[in-house]
């Protein structure tokens, strides 16, 4: 047997990353039976081909995490991308891509890019609510270079998935920091202004510089599922050192008197725009509650 880990799967074969060099498998068919399909990141166990046999993975290790959307195994850092301008940022999607991070465990990065053509007032007031939440912010641009050398810091000696919607310039980041990765990048529909989807499978990148980052495709929504009504608060970090300042225990800072919370967004010590992200996530949250138990 041999260790590895998938750094790519393309229409049922997985190619593993192991001290032989890159295998290309086929998973056993116990784990279609299991229902268990194996992911981008995984590490796997892998028993090799004899004569002209194809090379089956016959064991997948215990993941430390994972996302459904995209497949992916075992990341340690996630650098969520959004651009500025071109396409406009959805504040709302970026708020939803940070709340499943949270939930699966993950460190976060904030990455705003294409700051050399946005305008210098909406780019203080983007940057205003995030830096409230405590994650690293790092501004960019792939075509002057500013930021890539934060990213890289980032990045290096990280399994990191580097994700946000179309157009918004993540494969020009990664091609920037890294020229031989020689990622396809697209134009922005004008349109819709919506950017085009140019990743089309989600593959494991080694990096020069150390680690090993995720190129995935972009989308534009986001499933929330298994989250509690009351885990939720805690997936917004600038909501938790007022949480216990609310009167009633149990509060979930909707219509309850002597919220903290809401008392924290009037005096803006949280954005707005976030406790409105806040408060449409708990509703749905609360109508999968319903749905299931109806």
């Amino acid at each position: 047997m041999i260790n590895g880990t998938i750094v790519k799967g393309i229409g049922g074969f997985y190619y593993v990353k192991t001290e032989k060099g890159i295998l290309e498998c086929k998973a056993r068919g116990l784990f279609r039976k299991d229902k268990i399909l194996p992911m981008v990141g995984d590490r796997v166990c892998v028993e090799p081909k004899k004569n002209d046999a194809t090379n089956i993975i016959k064991k997948i290790e215990e993941r430390d995490n994972f996302l459904v959307r995209p497949p992916v195994a075992n990341i340690d850092m996630a650098i969520i991308v959004f651009s500025i301008t071109r396409p406009e940022p959805n504040l709302y999607l970026l708020d939803r891509f940070l709340t499943i991070i949270e939930q699966n465990d993950i460190h976060i990065c904030i990455c705003f890019n294409k700051v050399d053509i946005a305008d210098e007032n909406k780019k203080n007031d983007i940057i205003s609510i995030y830096e409230k939440t405590g994650y690293p912010i790092i501004c960019s641009s792939a075509k002057t270079g500013e930021g890539l050398k934060e990213l890289k810091e980032i990045l290096k000696d990280h399994t990191s998935i580097f994700s946000g919607p179309s157009g918004v310039g993540k494969s020009s980041l990664l091609n920037k920091m890294q020229s031989n990765l020689d990622l396809k990048t697209g134009e922005i529909s004008s349109k819709s202004e919506r950017g085009k989807h140019t990743t089309r499978h989600v593959e494991l990148l080694e990096l020069e510089f150390g680690g090993y980052v995720l190129d995935t495709p972009g989308f534009t929504s986001l499933e929330i599922k298994d989250v509690e009504e009351a885990d939720l608060q805690y997936f917004f970090p600038e909501f938790i050192p007022h949480i216990d300042e609310c009167k009633f225990n149990g509060c979930r800072h909707m219509q309850e008197p002597k919220c903290a919370i809401k008392e924290k967004v009037l005096s803006k010590d949280i954005s707005e725009s976030r406790y409105d992200s806040y408060l449409s996530i708990l509703k749905e949250i609360q109508e999968q509650r319903r749905y299931k138990y109806d």
